[in-house]
């Protein structure tokens, strides 16, 4: 049986915004849907809106009902009651809205409050330090960090640094929503509540690992931010470095908040550095251009509309990564992974490819090497691809035939988004699937590198044409070695 869940108050900074609008308002929605929030809980939006309680709960329901499945009118009037606003400047003058909060909060010092930063990193130092000087940290106060933490290792240690003077460790949750994603959760399942797995997940039997997150999308609008992150930051330095630990990580001892981030850390710190010439050979960069995605023309990125005019920066900047990355343990030793993320893809799907070495002695004809792929999405899943037998008399012809598991057609309960996971993990106080500080500067410390070869090149990205697979270059670090990126399970 479930806990019952503890009154808190979550303070949303930003909470007018893009994500709190598109993800973190549905999530709560659904949580409380499914009566997952305390009665006394309440969320409240802080932003320079200028909006009072009433016309933020309008903004709610015009702009969120309709991507939420609203059957029950009681219900969703229930959630609007919860919700409150706040007008703030932070970093200001504005000492009245820290008084508003503050009169908000009073009497209620027992509860959890949860202060939620759905805003850019440069203002999470800023934001702890106001809040300690209003006197609204308690000692049962969560703060949630958005990604991006920082843009290297020294500003990630700064943020660290600014927002860990307020705030222990403990009371720190850095987010990253693929770790709430349903395949990830059942990733850890497979692996540790599957014993056939554990002897052959290893450099003995695993010829490599793919791990790609392809997106349709371009960056309309959003120039301005991307010039700035490019996408080593903005999706190879988080998510996929986090689900390359979670496929390489070793068992932990237990299901417990530091045993697993503890093996996702030892991962990290052995990871082969690539540095100084090992960049150009292990790393591949591309930016696209005009092409046709999804069977509509499409501008390059230096041409897209609603957009700040194009910069040095802006012909720099790479919307493709690639990366041969090697973990250098006993278990994985020689087993490359192949990491691979890009905007204006002719797909958008998120998986990994675990691929097996092909059989030592072959006796059939057109035998091909063992397959497991989750997919994250868009369609979340498991398939675990073997080789039969094609019915039929006379010469025995092989075919590679999928083994299934989709969350959708198994499972008759509504998968949850990952957001609510982790909301909920939140507000129970678990920090299992976030990341601690150490895991995050591990991962600049081994991203840095590259980062910094990029920039002093100066050189513009390989381009590729929107709708594409990206870069040649992405195929020839591949193709190196025989291998080539598995599109069949992507598209």
């Amino acid at each position: 049986m479930s806990e019952t869940p503890r009154p808190a108050d979550l303070i949303v900074f930003g909470g007018t915004g893009d994500l709190s609008m598109r993800k973190l308002l549905p999530a709560l929605y659904h949580c409380d849907r499914d009566d997952r929030l305390a009665p006394e809980t309440r969320i409240i939006a802080m932003s320079r809106g200028g909006l009072d309680d009433a016309d933020f709960r309008g903004k709610v329901d015009a702009e969120v009902r309709g991507s939420v499945p609203v059957d029950d009118h009681g219900t969703w009037q229930r959630f609007l009651g919860r919700l409150h606003h706040v007008s703030i400047d932070v970093g200001g003058q504005d000492t009245e809205g820290w008084s508003r909060t503050a009169h908000l909060l009073a009497g209620h010092e027992e509860r959890d409050r949860i202060f939620y930063l759905a805003s850019p990193p440069m203002t999470f130092g800023p934001f702890c330090r106001e809040l300690h000087r209003a006197g609204l940290v308690t000692p049962v106060s969560r703060v949630v960090l958005e990604k991006p933490l920082g843009r290297d290792l020294a500003s990630a240690q700064r943020i660290n640094d600014e927002v860990g003077a307020i705030f222990d460790e403990r009371q720190i949750y850095r987010i990253d929503h693929y770790l709430g994603k349903e395949t990830v959760q059942n990733l850890l399942v497979l692996r540790f509540a599957n014993a056939f797995l554990e002897p052959i997940w290893n450099s003995l039997w695993i010829d490599h690992v793919q791990i790609t997150a392809a997106e349709t999308v371009g960056t309309p609008g959003r120039r301005g931010y991307y010039d700035h992150a490019g996408a080593l930051r903005d999706m190879v330095q988080n998510h996929l470095l986090q689900l390359l630990c979670l496929v390489a990580m070793e068992p932990p001892s237990r299901n417990d908040r530091e045993s697993i981030r503890d093996e996702k850390v030892k991962v990290l710190q052995s990871l082969r550095p690539i540095v100084g010439g090992e960049v150009d050979r292990f790393t591949v960069r591309g930016q696209y251009t005009a092409g046709e995605c999804d069977g509509v023309r499409v501008p390059g990125y230096l041409d897209e509309p609603d957009s700040t005019a194009p910069t040095e920066a802006s012909r720099r900047v790479e919307t493709f990564a690639a990366i041969r990355a090697e973990v250098k343990n006993w278990r994985w030793a020689g087993v490359p992974f192949y990491l691979r993320t890009g905007k204006r893809m002719p797909y958008r799907s998120t998986e990994i490819v675990v691929q097996f070495k092909d059989v030592p002695h072959s006796i059939f004809p057109g035998s091909a090497p063992n397959r497991l792929v989750l997919r994250l999405q868009p369609s979340e899943g498991i398939r675990l691809h073997l080789m039969a037998k094609e019915p039929g008399a006379g010469e025995v012809a092989l075919k590679p035939v999928p083994l299934s598991l989709s969350f959708a057609e198994t499972f008759t309960s509504r998968v949850p988004e990952a957001y609510e996971r982790l909301l909920m993990d939140v507000l129970a106080g678990n920090p299992t699937l976030f990341m601690r500080r150490d895991e995050v500067e591990a991962a600049w410390r081994w991203i840095d590198p590259i980062l910094h070869e990029w920039e002093a090149q100066g050189t513009a990205p390989e381009p590729y044409p929107a709708g594409s697979p990206g870069p040649a270059g992405a195929h020839e670090l591949v193709l190196r070695s025989g291998r080539y990126w598995y599109e069949d399970d992507l598209a």
